[in-house]
């Protein structure tokens, strides 16, 4: 994620279509709104619109707007979120399920920086900066039809792709926290912490919704966690549950049985997992106390 903040640093202050990336659920409308709030369009409007939640009839009109008359029920000029957009900047959130008839449009939106309303004679000039996102494939959508290759090169003008939230588990400890410590202001829980057996679980699942179906499941642990009680596995999803079998301590046992080298690498992921439960997760001071670097730790933690 620091690669993905450098990279928008380079961007931030320009034009250029920022194009996102990445699986449902792993943040690519928040990166939008961090471009826009940190540019020098920052006072003015982000718009956001999901090409995937309308039918292409509505979608047109929610960008394009319309002037009195256009179609039957237009009984009065309606401006669209194209031009609501003037000055900042607008986000188009699944762009890759956008209906073909519109790509061709937004296209000439991109190129001539001009809009023109359904039933209008007339285009008008706008200046607006966008972002785009979507999780498909575009080059298979383009193969197969579904997507204008003059578009995608249009939009593609620095893509940023965004990585699912399995393949960082080591953001993981400190966006439980955030969480925990979010949900339990909002719903006015003193919630104390987090078991070392739940953040278990929660570390071992996948996460299939990425960062949005993490927070959805730590508000869930959050309501249903009494008020000064840390949360325990009990309080997590049942999909969690099904889908993770929890470490076991087999420390004690003798094995009989596999390398030395084997031995000497559980005894380091055992103690690895004890002094970070022991520290609540806090990989800086874990690793401080384990005399490594963080980088080290971190690198260990995947391995194990």
């Amino acid at each position: 994620m620091r690669k993905v903040f450098d990279l928008l640093k380079k961007v931030i202050d320009t034009d250029a279509t920022v194009f996102l990336r990445g699986e449902t659920g792993t943040g690519k409308e928040l990166i939008a709104q961090a471009v826009h709030y940190n540019s020098n369009r920052r006072k003015r409007e982000f718009v956001a619109q999901n090409c995937a939640a309308l039918p292409e009839g509505l979608l047109e009109s929610e960008l394009f707007g319309y002037v009195k008359g256009a179609f039957s029920g237009a009984n009065a000029d309606k401006t669209g979120l194209i031009e609501l957009a003037e000055g900042g900047t607008l986000f188009l959130d699944e762009i890759g399920d956008m209906p073909i008839g519109l790509q061709a449009k937004l296209l000439r939106v991109l190129q001539e920086k001009e809009v023109r309303p359904l039933g209008s004679t007339e285009s008008r000039k706008v200046n607006i900066r966008v972002v785009a996102a979507t999780h498909c494939d575009l080059q298979e959508k383009i193969r197969g039809g579904e997507f204008r290759q003059d578009l995608y090169y249009r939009l593609c003008v620095f893509p940023i792709e965004l990585p699912p939230l399995k393949e960082r588990r080591e953001d993981l400890p400190a966006l439980i926290q955030h969480f925990i410590g979010d949900f339990s202001q909002r719903y006015d829980k003193d919630i104390i912490g987090i078991s070392p057996a739940a953040m278990d679980y929660l570390l071992r699942y996948d996460y299939p919704g990425n960062i949005r179906e993490l927070r959805n499941a730590v508000e869930r642990a959050v309501l249903m966690c009494e008020s000064g009680a840390s949360i325990l596995p009990e309080h997590l999803s049942v999909e969690i549950f099904q889908l993770v079998t929890p470490v076991r301590d087999d420390s004690h046992r003798d094995k009989g049985n596999g390398s030395l080298r084997d031995a000497i690498a559980r005894f380091e992921a055992k103690l690895i997992e004890q002094k970070l439960q022991a520290l609540n997760w806090n990989q800086t001071r874990a690793a401080k106390e384990l005399n490594i670097s963080r980088r080290t730790l971190i690198d260990k933690m995947q391995r194990h």
